[in-house]
């Protein structure tokens, strides 16, 4: 458990059953933290309102208001503060849901084990220390509001984007990617992982230059985010090289969905496909399906990156699976 913090830390906690509540307070005292409680989303608001909290323990099913609105009013308020959301139905679609309305983690209830409260808890105490020692190395440097302003922004950002595409970054992704693992192992469900390469980018980096490049990076990302589900996850992995993780996909949906997306890709206007080899933009694409393709991260990984390269060598433009 987290103890012997120097500044005490100030948690919200929300939820409507009054036991659940005592047991989280409780924990998070002995853990060392300011507790206080409230039992509905309109509480919470008034509390917050006129206390400043440092991290809110949220359950997503209240009475009367949700806590998916309560999520989203307490982030347009107050951007930085830390929102765990707690589910009593381990649904994917509501806690990435929630992550992307900007909370930084979820609970599944019943608890496992009780440990699990301080340590995710802990995670987000440890953001936020890191933050405040970020805020105070930038105000020793930077005198100006303004550009006080944008460094935070643009520090904010770089924890989780990739500054060309705004796709989540290579580390981010593999945050999410191991919280999906996780999920898949303990009840036993698949998922499926995409690897796309675009065909021949250098000749085109060559042809129009890397500031074309940049953006032809840039329209493909929003591409890409435009053919996927709200619930899929999609990575910059380097260079020209993008990610996607597809939860609860089968690898059948998954190679469905890959050759969807090179066919699209294929026949859209990029500004100078012409000048391409084969006078179009394509991708080739490496699909790889867990547990059947890798019982661990790694594994998959490199069985979906075997596949692309493979597509690569058989001509590109093409979809290849991984053990095919």
């Amino acid at each position: 458990m987290h103890t012997n913090r120097i500044e005490p830390l100030h948690i919200l906690v929300v939820d409507d059953d009054e036991a659940l509540r005592g047991i989280l307070g409780d924990v998070l005292t002995e853990d060392g933290y300011h507790v206080t409680v409230a039992s509905s989303g309109e509480e919470a608001l008034d509390v917050i309102r006129q206390h400043p909290f440092d991290i809110v323990v949220l359950d997503i099913r209240l009475p009367g208001m949700s806590g998916m609105e309560v999520l989203e009013k307490v982030k347009e308020m107050y951007p930085q503060l830390q929102v765990i959301i707690i589910t009593s139905h381990a649904s994917l679609e509501t806690a990435v849901t929630a992550l992307r309305c900007g909370a930084y983690d979820y609970l599944s209830k019943p608890f496992d084990d009780i440990n699990i409260i301080s340590a995710v808890v802990g995670r987000a105490a440890d953001k936020i220390r890191l933050m405040r020692e970020n805020e105070d190395l930038i105000q020793d440097l930077v005198k100006s509001k303004d550009e006080l302003e944008a460094v935070n922004k643009e520090l904010t950002d770089l924890a989780i984007r990739d500054g060309l595409t705004g796709l989540y970054n290579h580390r981010y992704f593999h945050e999410v990617l191991s919280m999906e693992y996780s999920r898949a192992v303990r009840h036993a469900r698949e998922f499926s992982i995409l690897f796309l390469d675009v065909d021949f980018f250098k000749h085109y980096n060559d042809t129009h230059g890397h500031l074309s490049g940049d953006h032809l990076l840039s329209d493909l990302a929003k591409l890409l985010i435009a053919r996927l589900r709200i619930i899929d996850v999609i990575g910059r992995y380097g260079g020209e090289e993008f990610i996607v993780l597809l939860p609860e996909a089968p690898k059948k949906r998954a190679l469905q969905l890959a050759e969807e997306i090179r066919q699209h890709i294929e026949v859209y206007p990029f500004y100078g496909r012409e000048t391409q080899p084969s006078h179009r933009l394509t991708v080739s694409v490496g699909v790889a399906a867990f547990p059947e393709d890798g019982a661990t991260i790694p594994l998959l990984i490199k069985n979906a990156d075997n596949a692309l390269y493979r597509a690569k060598n058989e001509g590109r433009n093409r979809v290849c699976s991984a053990g095919a």
